[in-house]
């Protein structure tokens, strides 16, 4: 009889067996060589340190100055709707410290930033530095894990892991968050590994309630039967809701799970268009789903096609893997890089420094892989981590498509062929009618009923316009700071200064526009003169927020904004009768209304078809039944 123990050890030797028939089998005189295994660590590891993470140690970049600004917001109770705000956020970032930092919290959890809550009470760049040296040590923990794992060297995994470099390098320049995501799902596994459960399933919670990245383990778990890790994973977050419950509120939290959450789980990243996001849902949006500014010429303006696709795909892919995992036709280890795998192929926001997650799956598919397929996965895991040209065609996407399919070929071949074309077809009918909620909320968005105002390429942020004699006036995104736009004579003049230009607003004599200027740690007003082009501070104090009603020049109506059962629309009303009608609809936000001067139209903002707060500008013309 095969007691569990034995059972446990047969693995790790068969695994070392992979281990030597495979990518060891290579190059069997270097791999056999202690010294010349240890020379290249120490080379290997002074590079990282000379190049990656001296270049974090030195400089302030995103995306480290996100998840501490948060962290620091959360540490002052500040309202967690305001962190998804980009123009407050920014403002907070500056009075944190870090000056001329573009940054946001959005497609981040409430939680995301609770590792750095401990860093608070150190300077901006000290907490980046701690921040960095945990990395290291998380890094060294997960090739330690994963070499008690496979029965690889550690040496053999740390330089694996080093053909990832240039996703080292953006996870320690920018301090990110992805060595530390490695780290717990690699301990998750060898948790479960070492028939430990509940606390792999724990392991898992944590990175699902801190990232997202754990959710598609509740399959694993439900098809393996492990209803001890299910348990662990439900503990794990129930501990982390009430953490954001004691440190936000349930009004906040319901905010973040109704408005912001919705729309992260959809792709809407900062520019949901942009093919250095290299996902599905960015993919099928940006060549089925035509937008003015960030995608003018789709390639084929579909946007039903695209509903339909982003569903369709992501539930076939679920629905493979867990019956694909329920048959138990391949070992734990395969099962689990799969499911890893899947994690980053059904993220709606990935870059560069995500696919360090990869060495976690990479590793585990090693120690069971021939030569031969061993070459094809390290390949795979260089490339992903390499920046691809060209973008557009999106090879980061095929390629983590061909490796999902090559985990998950044998554990697919035990799927009965009509479960497959069943699980195929109702995901298919899930899709359609998903397609058509969408499809009816489309067609009520601003795109569908209203012109674009101030269109420029590229543009991802245009807000709080102003109508003056003079132009209009909005605030915009230039390349690192905040800037004023102008938009008179049929040009769009740029006005930037030396800090964030916030809010504008007309001054009381209406020709002057004010604008909130931040900089070095604080705010002043300022004064913007059209006929001069000069600039001169205002002695007044800054506005606590931006006005959310405006009455027309006539004195006939007020615009207003307001959340009623839902996102934020601009909606109308007649002072006379006191009559009410919305003028926005979708299931998107839109906001600061400013009417022109001769009270028959509103120019408003809305992230319609774009990432959440992230807007762009539109012209509403009233009728006469108005």
């Amino acid at each position: 009889m095969v007691t569990p123990a034995n059972s446990q050890e047969k693995s790790h030797h068969h695994a070392a067996a992979g281990a030597r028939n495979g990518i060891e089998a290579l190059f069997p005189a270097f791999f056999h060589s202690t010294l010349a295994l240890r020379l290249a660590v120490l080379v290997t590891l002074l590079i990282l340190l000379g190049t990656a993470f001296r270049t974090g140690w030195m400089r302030v970049e995103t995306d480290f100055p996100n998840y501490d600004t948060a962290a620091r917001l959360a540490v002052q109770h500040k309202p967690l709707r305001n962190y998804y705000d980009w123009t407050w956020f920014v403002r907070e970032m500056n009075y944190a410290g870090y000056r001329r930092t573009i940054g946001t919290y959005a497609a981040q959890t409430p939680l995301t930033m609770l590792p750095m809550m401990g860093f608070t009470r150190f300077a901006p760049q000290t907490a980046k530095r701690i921040w960095l040296v945990f990395n290291l040590g998380f890094l060294w923990a997960s090739v330690w894990l994963l070499s008690r794992l496979t029965r690889f060297r550690v040496e053999t995994i740390w330089l694996l892991a080093f053909c990832g470099y240039f996703s080292l390098l953006t996870n320690f320049r920018y301090g990110q968050y992805y060595i530390f995501l490695l780290f717990l799902l690699t301990l998750a596994f060898y948790f479960l590994d070492r028939k430990s459960y509940f606390l792999g399933g724990f392991m898992t919670g944590i990175a699902f309630g801190l990232k997202l990245y754990g959710g598609p383990f509740l399959l694993y778990f439900a098809a393996k039967r492990q209803w001890k890790a299910l348990l662990g994973m439900i503990v794990a977050c129930v501990i982390l809701l009430g953490v954001a419950l004691l440190l936000f509120g349930p009004a906040d939290l319901h905010y973040y799970a109704t408005q912001v959450l919705p729309r992260s789980l959809e792709g809407g990243s900062i520019d949901p268009y942009n093919p250095g996001t290299p996902t599905l849902p960015t993919m099928l949006r940006r060549a089925f789903v035509g937008e003015a500014e960030l995608n003018p010429h789709p390639l084929w303006n579909a946007p039903w096609l695209f509903f339909f696709l982003r569903t369709f795909t992501s539930l076939t892919i679920a629905a493979f893997l867990f019956l694909g995992t329920s048959t138990r036709r391949s070992s734990e280890p395969r099962d689990f890089a799969w499911f890893v795998i899947a994690v980053v192929l059904l993220s709606t926001s990935t870059a560069s420094y995500t696919f360090i997650i990869l060495l976690l799956p990479l590793v585990l598919l090693l120690a069971e892989a021939g030569p031969r397929e061993s070459i094809f996965l390290v390949a795979t895991y260089i490339l992903l981590t390499l920046p691809l040209h060209p973008i557009w065609l999106f090879p980061k996407v095929w390629i983590l498509l061909g490796l999902f399919v090559f985990a998950g070929y044998r554990s697919c071949q035990g799927v009965p062929r009509r479960v497959a074309v069943a699980a195929v077809l109702v995901a298919a009918l899930i899709a359609v009618v998903d397609a058509k909620h969408h499809m009816v909320s489309y067609a009520s968005e601003p795109e569908q009923h209203f012109a674009r105002v101030a269109a420029q390429r590229g543009a991802i942020f245009s807000s709080f316009p102003v109508v003056s004699r003079a132009g209009i006036f909005y605030q915009s995104l230039g390349r690192d700071r905040y800037v004023l736009r102008w938009l008179h004579d049929n040009q769009n003049e740029e006005l930037s200064f030396e800090g964030q230009a916030l809010h504008p607003r007309l001054a009381a004599h209406g020709t002057a526009i004010l604008f909130e200027l931040v900089e070095n740690g604080s705010s002043a007003m300022m004064e913007f003169d059209p006929a001069t082009g000069k600039v001169t501070p205002r002695e007044m104090p800054v506005p606590a927020d931006f006005p959310d009603a405006v009455t027309s020049p006539d004195g006939k109506w007020v615009t207003f904004t307001a959340r009623k059962n839902g996102p934020m629309q601009v909606w109308l009303r007649e002072l006379p009768s006191g009559r009410e009608r919305r003028l926005t609809s979708g299931n998107c936000n839109s906001s600061s209304p400013a009417w022109e001067l001769d009270s028959k139209g509103i120019v408003f903002a809305s992230d319609c078809g774009r990432a959440f707060g992230l807007p762009a500008l539109y012209r509403a013309r009233l009728t006469d039944s108005d």
